[in-house]
């Protein structure tokens, strides 16, 4: 890109930062259904105006960059139906795919999301994962010796560790960097072109939750490349961000089986270290639902705009704009 065309890129992008706003009203929606979309976990809705482009077209921030984490697998299961074998809550997630500078919808740009099951396990590294039940699998050993011996130790060391702690998978929290897959099942993983609007859709599970992560959805955006016999090959990535979802949701999620046979501890969307606290910017979904039913289906939208000249990997190990300081070292 020439010097010209990079300051004239600039001044257009600082206009409709001025501009935009980040709202996204939650319309059209029937009697006893509930809708959350926020800027915090709170679910009170945000207040203010976007901007417009010269077509109508609702100008966005920037959504926010996260850390890719420890499990992305690269393309290779272009398809809308994600779900395979796995029970949970059906989900449809539509996404758009915007130029956060012009505010025109990115044609032809591969979207991957991923993320973990009911029981908090992502495919391909079952093993790795802690799941739900405290075990790889996700199902608490049934095995356990019930003559556990008397005589524990008393002298505890009381020695404070100075050594680096070890880095694990998302059951620690940690785990930034990737990790190679354990096994090969490709669930709850999937990608998509966009149509010439900008969107995609895809069908899957509302995920669960694991040790020291709120419920999230990763994704990445791709521009630049093309389809092969292969998948989604060449170009480059502009986007990779999280996907989250508003508090009362999960709550209600929480009543429903599996998720309510999940034994591990649930960390907030406030308590998270990868949430950004900015609402819709930084992939707050709005999420929609029968009231009281939510185990018929939930539909999650959002629009996400992104700088196609851009490249975001997520594993460049420094924190982005907007999102916390530790979130380069989670997953």
């Amino acid at each position: 890109m020439s010097e010209n065309a990079k300051h004239k890129r600039t001044m257009t992008r600082r206009r409709a930062l001025v501009a935009g706003g980040g709202v996204v009203v939650a319309a059209g929606i029937g009697a006893g259904a509930v809708a959350t979309a926020s800027a915090g976990s709170s679910g009170k809705g945000t207040s203010g105006s976007s901007g417009k482009s010269a077509s109508g077209e609702a100008c966005y921030r920037l959504t926010s960059e996260t850390t890719e984490g420890p499990y992305y697998i690269d393309a290779d299961k272009i398809r809308r139906d994600i779900t395979e074998d796995r029970e949970g809550i059906p989900l449809t997630v539509r996404l758009k795919v915007i130029d956060a500078d012009t505010c025109k919808p990115l044609r032809n740009a591969a979207v991957d999301i991923w993320h973990c099951d009911a029981l908090g396990i992502y495919s391909g590294y079952e093993s790795l994962s802690t799941g739900g039940g405290g075990g790889g699998g996700g199902t608490p050993p049934t095995d356990m010796p019930t003559d556990m011996p008397t005589d524990m130790p008393t002298d505890m060391p009381s020695g404070t560790p100075t050594g680096t702690p070890p880095t694990g998978g998302p059951g620690g929290g940690g785990g930034g960097g990737h990790e190679e897959p354990t096994d090969d099942k490709r669930y709850l993983r999937g990608t998509q072109l966009t149509d010439k609007q900008g969107y995609v859709e895809f069908k899957t599970v509302f995920p669960g939750w694991y040790r020291g992560r709120c419920v999230h959805v990763h994704t990445k955006v791709h521009v630049g490349g093309k389809m092969t016999s292969t998948g989604y090959e060449g170009g480059h990535t502009c986007h990779t961000g999280q996907l989250f979802f508003a508090e009362s949701a999960v709550l209600d999620s929480a009543k429903v089986a599996p998720y309510s046979t999940s034994t591990t501890e649930r960390t907030t969307l406030d308590d998270d270290t990868i949430y950004p606290g900015n609402g819709t910017e930084g992939g707050l979904l709005t999420l929609k639902y029968r009231k009281g039913a939510i185990a018929k289906g939930v539909v999650a939208t959002l629009t996400m705009g992104v700088d196609p000249d851009e490249t975001h990997t997520g594993t460049d190990g420094g924190a982005q704009p907007g999102a916390s300081a530790s979130a380069s070292a989670s997953s």
